[in-house]
Order: C-alpha cells, then sequence, then structure tokens
C-alpha cells in the first residue's frame, strides 16, 4: 500500500500498537526463565503471562522496541519507510518525517532495524555458484586523521585508514545457451557484504565459511588472500583478472559493489563509521535479497523486528 492508504489504515497510536502485537502473536513469546512458547495475555496489565512457570513479558521485550522510549507509531511508521522507500532513507530525512525533535532517536531506530536485518539474513547461506571479491567503501576511522602518502595524497585501497574493506559474495545462475550480446553469462540472486578487519586468507576463510555452504563453487580474482578457500569449500575457480576485464569476469560481485556504493553516497553521503559499517551492509543487502517482494517486504521486516531470536546480538553502540 502507499504511504496515504498505510495512514488511513493505521491512524494513531492503538491500530499500531495492536499490529505490533498482531505480529508479535503471530512469531511467538519465548520466555526468558524456561524457554516455553506457550503464553496469554493479560489485557489489564498489557504482558505476556508464561502458561509454565508464570514469567511476565511485556510487549517490547525482547524486540527491537526494547528499551526505547518512541511510541509504536513511531515504530511502525518508521519500518513503513525504511522499507518502500525505493531508494532508501537517512536518519535525518526519518527524524523529519515521524517529526522527533531529536536526531538520536531515528538513529538508533535505524541501526537496530539493520542489526535486525544482518541477523535473519545471517540464518541463511549461499550455495552452488558464487562470484567473491574484497571491496573498499570510504568511511570514517576512529584513528585520527589520514595517513599521507610520499606525494601528501591520502592513501588509497589497502593502505588507507578510511576504506572499510568488506568482503563481498553474490550467488549466480548461469545461463543456458549463448548470451545475447553486451549481457551477462549468469543471473543474479542473492548477496552478502561482510565487513572484515584484513582482507588476509584467515579471517577470508572465516567469513566465507560462515556464509557459504561448503559445497559451493566460489569464483575469485588472483588476490592472494583467496588462496586457502578450498580449505573451506569444495571448489575454488581462481582467475587472474586484468582490472579492464572484472566487470566481464565477476560482473555481479562489482554490479552489487557498485550499486551499494552509490546508495552510500546519495543517502549518506559517505558519512559513515567503520564501527557501524556492517550495518548499513545489511541493510543493503536485506532489500536487495528480497527486492520482489514489494509490499509484502514490510510484512517480513516487522517478522524480524519482533522476533526474540535478535535479541542481544545487535549493533548500534550510541557512544
Amino acid at each position: 500500500m502507499n504511504f496515504l492508504e498505510f495512514a488511513r489504515k493505521y491512524p494513531d497510536e492503538e491500530s499500531c500498537k495492536a499490529l505490533f502485537k498482531a505480529y508479535r502473536d503471530k512469531v511467538g513469546v519465548l520466555c526468558r526463565k524456561c524457554d516455553s512458547r506457550e503464553h496469554y495475555w493479560q489485557r489489564t496489565i498489557d504482558q505476556y503471562q508464561c502458561k509454565k512457570c508464570g514469567t511476565r513479558t511485556t510487549l517490547r521485550s525482547g524486540t527491537v522496541m526494547e528499551s526505547s522510549n518512541l511510541s509504536y507509531k513511531h515504530w511502525v511508521y518508521g519500518i513503513f519507510l525504511m522499507t518502500m522507500t525505493k531508494k532508501g532513507i537517512s536518519a535525518l530525512e526519518l527524524q523529519r518525517q515521524l517529526g522527533l525533535k531529536r536526531y538520536q532517536p531515528a538513529w538508533e531506530m535505524m541501526h537496530k532495524l539493520r542489526a535486525a536485518m544482518g541477523n535473519r539474513d545471517s540464518k541463511y547461506k549461499l550455495d552452488e555458484v558464487i562470484e567473491a571479491d574484497d571491496a573498499f567503501f570510504k568511511s570514517q576511522s576512529d584513528e585520527g586523521d589520514e595517513e599521507k602518502d610520499e606525494n601528501g595524497s591520502e592513501k588509497r585501497g589497502r593502505g588507507s585508514s578510511q576504506q572499510g574493506k568488506v568482503l563481498v559474495l553474490s550467488k549466480t545462475v548461469p545461463k543456458v545457451g549463448r548470451p545475447k550480446k553486451h549481457k551477462k553469462r549468469s543471473s543474479f540472486r542473492y548477496v552478502k557484504m561482510l565487513h572484515i578487519e584484513d582482507s588476509g586468507s584467515e579471517e577470508i576463510n572465516e567469513k566465507t565459511e560462515g556464509a557459504v555452504s561448503s559445497d559451493s563453487r566460489v569464483t575469485t580474482d588472483g588476490w592472494a588472500g583467496f588462496n586457502r578457500l578450498r580449505q573451506v569449500v569444495d571448489r575454488h575457480v581462481r582467475k587472474v583478472i586484468p582490472p579492464s576485464e572484472t566487470s566481464k569476469e565477476l560482473p555481479w560481485v562489482h554490479t552489487m559493489i557498485s550499486n551499494a556504493k552509490r546508495k552510500f553516497l546519495g543517502i549518506n553521503h559517505n558519512n559513515i563509521n567503520q564501527k557501524y559499517l556492517q550495518n548499513y551492509l545489511n541493510e543493503f543487502c536485506y532489500v536487495t535479497n528480497r527486492r520482489y517482494f514489494g509490499k509484502d517486504i514490510f510484512d517480513r521486516l516487522m517478522v524480524t523486528a519482533v522476533e526474540d531470536a535478535w535479541y542481544g546480538k545487535l549493533v548500534y553502540d550510541n557512544g
């Protein structure tokens, strides 16, 4: 539905609270004490009570709303704007649209949701045919001013402290027959982007093992960090690719890198702290992997927002 339809259907705090509770009931509540999922609703105090041990759980407890002072309406409308805005939305624009006096609550809301997105996507592994490469995203570091090279210019690429290193993995499906002129030889399916501290083989193998099925075939360029991928996947195709040919040999992984950089530049103007880079990558991958969901992407993020599984795994430190 468009924004006008959404606003008519959920015009006030009570309707948004009822919507949030409907999703919480759909997902189920996990008792913190005995892990039971059998609860009944105490309407007089707006809490769930465990049928087994009697422990009570508030409607917000164990969801992205826990410890938040924002209303249900702010949260529901925030989720709608994040999912139904095709090109994405910044925290500053979300603050304006929700009528919040301060920037910090909008920023925290978005990072909680982004971390929940990453937690959801971490449950799935890429398989079959995969393209892999490392990329560098311009982002701020806590290490202070950027180091200069011998010519006085800022360092670029692997030697720069202002470049966040990211492992990019794209699942593709080879096309049958001869592709048309200027068309890619495969079709894109899913993407994962993982922030890494360095591009060495040890960390790349660790991240790849957690994101890719062991029976997959992974194609990479000739970077030394990929040399030991055979330790975690059945087949590793290593190609020494000239820079001018990378878009032909690894087309989809570079398309995803380009799309992500364009999105970050347009919304955040590259003003991203490396501490939170993974959260921004989570949002890009979550939306990209559900690009055909249409209006159902709001439904999927609402389910993710109320799940107990995210609890204690978010990174949105506001210090």
